[in-house]
């Protein structure tokens, strides 16, 4: 299938202080947060001058993109749309109207199934293309790339830059944690068995193996609903917890569930996960994200390159089946045999 354009597709963030609430708002409408629940988030954002990395990392992806693009001696335009704050989908799908491109693929910064990882990112091009009306381009998006092997690459190799940063007396002891964001248990279940979490299990193991350890732990971090509902667990607090009380010197997390440093890795792991490890004894080191390597902007492309060619996906194949999926909403079908491919029409 060919495709006129791509379409970088993200959460948002906000990029300065006054737009810290109106994004939080954005970002939990209709889900009853309590003001102080907000308030209190906020003031994550607000320690970093109230800008979220995440927009500028998406910018520099987006520049890497168009610099393999060159590379390959390939023209392809380049468009950013948010979910939750500007530039906003529905601006970026209007002015691939405007600027007349009639089928794109979008590479969301998401590697994983489930609702929020995926369906909402369905529902956000749908969105868009409604905002855009009659003339709104067809829009493809791309599959799931959670075992890809760029991916899996870049993970692997942060692991092993972040164990090199330890003391050199505690590297060969350090404990890898692999941490991804937390959801509600009856979410991870709405869209096929656990999938989401049973993908991010998948890529951990994927990972470790080609950074060379057959021991990890995997945890989850950053919930945010009320205690009476079931999360994915164990905590990562918890777990770092457990690590001291089992007598670990150290620590090498590696936050697989993320493909940028942003607000949940910048706050939640570098700053409230490392204090709680220096009140704990414990050297812990921080994997990097993919952000704007210039390998996440092949792997985006190479993604664009199997849909045009129908080529098989390109995956680190692990010692079990590939944890796929099968759902539809809204008319929208998402399928991971053998690809992930979401295809939203006119």
């Amino acid at each position: 299938m060919g495709v006129d354009a791509l379409l970088v597709l993200s959460f948002g963030g906000p990029e300065g202080p006054d737009q810290v609430m109106p994004f939080l708002e954005n970002v939990t409408r209709g889900r009853g947060i309590p003001r102080e629940r907000l308030e209190s988030v906020a003031e994550h954002y607000l320690h970093f001058g109230g800008v979220s990395p995440i927009n500028d990392i998406n910018r520099a992806l987006i520049a890497e993109i168009d610099a393999e693009l060159g590379a390959r001696g390939e023209t392809l335009p380049v468009y950013f749309g948010n979910r939750n704050w500007d530039p906003y989908v529905e601006d970026a799908v209007r002015a691939m109207r405007d600027d007349g491109v009639r089928r794109a693929a979008v590479f969301a910064t998401s590697a994983w199934g489930g609702y929020s990882s995926c369906t909402q990112y369905n529902e956000d091009i749908a969105r868009g293309r409604a905002a855009a009306g009659d003339n709104a381009p067809h829009l493809v998006k791309l599959r799931h790339y959670f075992d890809h092997p760029l991916l899996v690459e870049m993970f692997a190799e942060s692991i092993g830059a972040a164990v090199r940063s330890l003391p050199a007396e505690l590297s060969d002891e350090a404990r890898l944690v692999f941490t991804a964001h937390s959801i509600p248990v009856a979410a991870d279940q709405q869209h096929g068995p656990y999938l989401y979490s049973r993908q991010v299990a998948y890529a951990a193991r994927l990972v470790a193996a080609a950074a060379g350890y057959s021991g990890f732990d995997q945890v989850w971090q950053s919930r945010s609903g009320p205690p009476r509902i079931p999360w994915l667990e164990p905590d990562i607090g918890d777990h770092m917890a457990v690590l001291a009380e089992q007598g670990t010197r150290a620590v090498v997390i590696c936050p697989i569930g993320f493909v940028a440093d942003h607000i949940e890795v910048v706050w939640d792991l570098d700053r409230e996960v490392r204090e709680q490890a220096a009140d704990l004894g414990i050297a812990m080191a921080r994997a990097r994200t993919p952000n704007a390597d210039r390998r996440y902007a092949r792997l985006a492309l190479d993604l664009v390159d199997e849909l045009r060619t129908d080529r098989p996906p390109a995956r680190v194949v692990g010692a079990e089946p590939v944890p796929g999926c099968g759902h539809s909403i809204d008319g929208i079908t998402c399928a991971d045999s053998p690809r992930c491919v979401a295809r939203i029409t006119g």
